[in-house]
């Protein structure tokens, strides 16, 4: 990554383009600092990969923005949270390191929660983060824990209207419509593809980590004295380890694309 020259700014990493739904929130809830999202997309997704594989690869890409000297990190992605984040904010006791989760806790939280589905790719659902989050959120719901393999690396490809994905969202979680009372969806790339979930599920409750974790982020900035004083609007700069043009312009299309 090329050296900045200035400081004040958060980092956002994910493996793709599905951090950009959480970059989203933060720019809401945040409209005055400066971002810069870098997105793994030539080792996406991380949902399928190994643990070792994705400490690694989270590793390199979080140090590297706290090298260049950023003032926090979001790591906007929550397969590489639940097995990075520990390892990383040790590394780093001082920093502020936030992480996403499945929304479990709203969800159980809504007045109907007797049946909540949780998509989420495979290394996510296997994780003791995960195990604990449901035992503790879950106790008072039946948990479908359905894994998701294939789902983030379509829709980084775009084009999310197409029909080959409709019918992807159909095999993965169609034998539950009509039978839940939310689903949380638990990689930062689905909330892009909420139309396409309610089409296959019908219109129930959907819950992401987006704005929780841009609360989190507002909270550990006040409590370091760290926000951004300026009123203007900041700015947003993308990365791509997927260097390309081409790359950039789709994480720009996602960023202005609703989700």
């Amino acid at each position: 990554m090329p050296e900045r020259t200035h400081e004040g700014w958060v980092g956002v990493f994910d493996s793709g383009v599905g951090g950009i739904s959480i970059l989203q929130h933060l720019v809401h809830e945040l409209p005055h600092e400066d971002y810069v999202f870098f997105g793994d997309s030539a080792h996406a997704p991380y949902g399928e990969k190994t643990d070792e594989e994705v400490l690694e690869l989270s590793t390199a890409a979080v140090e590297g923005l706290i090298a260049e000297g950023c003032k926090a990190v979001v790591i906007a992605c929550n397969t590489a949270t639940s097995v990075a984040a520990p390892t990383l904010r040790a590394a780093h006791p001082d920093y502020p390191i936030i992480g996403v989760e499945p929304a479990l806790k709203p969800a159980t939280l809504a007045p109907h929660h007797r049946r909540i589905l949780v998509m989420a790719t495979p290394i996510t659902l296997r994780l003791d983060k995960y195990h604990k989050l449901a035992e503790t959120w879950g106790s008072d719901s039946e948990v479908l824990s359905v894994p998701c393999p294939g789902l983030a690396a379509r829709i980084e490809k775009g084009n999310l209207d197409a029909p080959d994905l409709t019918e992807l969202v159909r095999g993965l979680v169609g034998k539950y419509a009509g039978t839940i009372d939310s689903v949380v969806l638990g990689c930062t790339h689905y909330p892009f593809i909420k139309h396409t979930i309610r089409e296959v599920l019908g219109d129930v409750p959907l819950y992401d980590a987006g704005e929780g974790t841009a609360r989190e982020l507002h909270r550990r900035l006040k409590e370091k004295g760290a926000l951004n004083p300026k009123q203007e609007a900041g700015t947003v700069e993308f990365r791509s380890s997927k260097d390309t043009p081409a790359e950039l312009d789709l994480y720009r299309w996602f960023f202005a694309k609703e989700a």
